[in-house]
């Protein structure tokens, strides 16, 4: 959802909140909550919830209790209490909200060791955080240096500095445990600050780190997905979906968690539909079940001597032969039923009804305007030649002529 501060200038260029990177209303964030209490008052002799959601770097988000009763609002930066020194952030929440969500994130918000927000920050605290974040990009590049030559299976996804500057939080991937004592080393020499090693999952860092899917949109771990559910292939099975595994992976390597989305529709819609291992007893032979449309509420017979030839029936007509067929009682052939389910199919033509263009005028490649006027030369030419000749090939053979005869006529004594 874009603020009303990312709307177009006047030139037409993006104006823009001024922030370098990040929104000042919190409507362009990741993982935002729309605050419909905003433009409700309080009732009479409730005071306000005293607890913010502050956002960091990239999707993370934590919770602070706001003791200095500062009037806060969305979008505003603040310094908040870290395990040493103190951190920079930015409002995302305020009011009854942040207590939904933290009931929701399972967070005690009685808590009394609940960290505190200390102020809002300052021009130059703003300052040292930016050139804390103007780092991030050199260091993280230096980090993955020092993890190869020290032959470490791990990969260093990000880098996150605290407001303060001193200290840098790496996150990083690895299959198996690493033992990165030695590079802990490395880099607090090198950089001069103190260093915390953080892993993480491969959906965790496509959360953080977000990009767009296969879809053309956002990822949704990291806009609005906040709990990751475990996704089996199953999912694809119910769904007909090709198993293939380059479609069926996201970004992080994993399924794709919108694989779960539609699954619940899916099994709901199979509970009236026969299971894939159904066998039809007809006079003509037995016969198996080869494909299901559940949109169309059709599935594909064939004959186990002719598997080649499918016969298309409803799910009503092989319910009905299944009752036979506990009945004892064989029908006739599929072919019966299938006639029944035989749909002619209609070409759709194109009408020019609102002044377009033909669908098909790209079908036939363009002739150049080069091979017209040479044809036209062409046919110039023949036709020249076909009434009086070329008149250059006339003029030749008449001094050819002349010359003959020349050489004939005697020479005077």
């Amino acid at each position: 959802m874009g603020c009303s501060s990312c709307s177009t200038g006047k030139d037409g260029q993006p104006r823009g909140c001024k922030n370098n990177g990040t929104c000042g209303t919190d409507g362009c964030n990741k993982l935002t909550v729309f605050d419909w209490l905003a433009n409700m008052s309080l009732p009479n002799g409730e005071s306000a919830f005293d607890c913010v959601e502050v956002r960091f770097k990239n999707s993370r988000k934590e919770f602070f209790r706001n003791t200095e009763k500062l009037s806060l609002s969305i979008g505003d930066v603040v310094a908040t209490q870290a395990q040493s020194g103190h951190d920079i952030g930015m409002v995302t929440l305020v009011g009854e909200l942040v207590k939904v969500q933290m009931k929701r994130k399972k967070v005690d918000f009685k808590d009394e060791a609940l960290a505190k927000v200390y102020r809002k920050a300052s021009q130059s605290d703003i300052d040292k955080w930016q050139k804390c974040r103007d780092r991030e990009e050199e260091i993280k590049k230096r980090a993955r240096e020092m993890a190869i030559i020290l032959n470490l299976q791990m990969k260093i996804s990000d880098v996150e500095f605290q407001g303060d500057g001193s200290k840098a939080t790496f996150y990083y991937t690895a299959e198996d445990r690493v033992d990165f004592r030695q590079l802990i080393k490395d880099m607090a020499k090198a950089f001069s600050i103190r260093i915390e090693m953080r892993q993480i999952g491969y959906r965790q860092e496509a959360q953080r780190l977000g990009g767009i899917g296969s879809c053309g949109r956002e990822l949704c771990c990291s806009t609005w997905l906040s709990d990751f559910r475990s996704v089996s292939t199953s999912a694809a099975r119910y769904q007909q979906l090709s198993l293939n595994p380059q479609k069926l992976a996201g970004q992080c390597g994993k399924l794709k968690c919108c694989l779960n989305y539609e699954l619940d529709t899916y099994l709901e819609a199979l509970k009236d539909f026969p299971s894939q291992d159904t066998k039809l007893f007809t006079e003509k032979g037995l016969a198996f079940c080869q494909k299901t449309d559940i949109f169309k509420a059709t599935l594909w017979f064939s004959y186990k001597d002719d598997p080649a030839n499918w016969h298309t029936l409803s799910k009503e007509q092989v319910q009905e032969i299944l009752e036979k067929n506990k009945k004892k009682e064989k029908v006739a052939s599929l072919e019966e039923y299938a006639v029944d389910n035989i749909v002619i199919d209609e070409k759709v033509v194109f009408e020019n009804v609102v002044g377009q263009d033909s669908l098909t005028r790209f079908d036939k490649p363009k002739r150049s305007r080069n091979s017209k006027n040479r044809n036209k030369n062409r046919n110039r030419n023949k036709s020249k030649n076909k009434k009086g000749g070329n008149p250059n090939a006339r003029n030749n053979n008449n001094k050819n002529r002349n010359n003959n005869n020349k050489k004939r006529q005697p020479k005077n004594a």
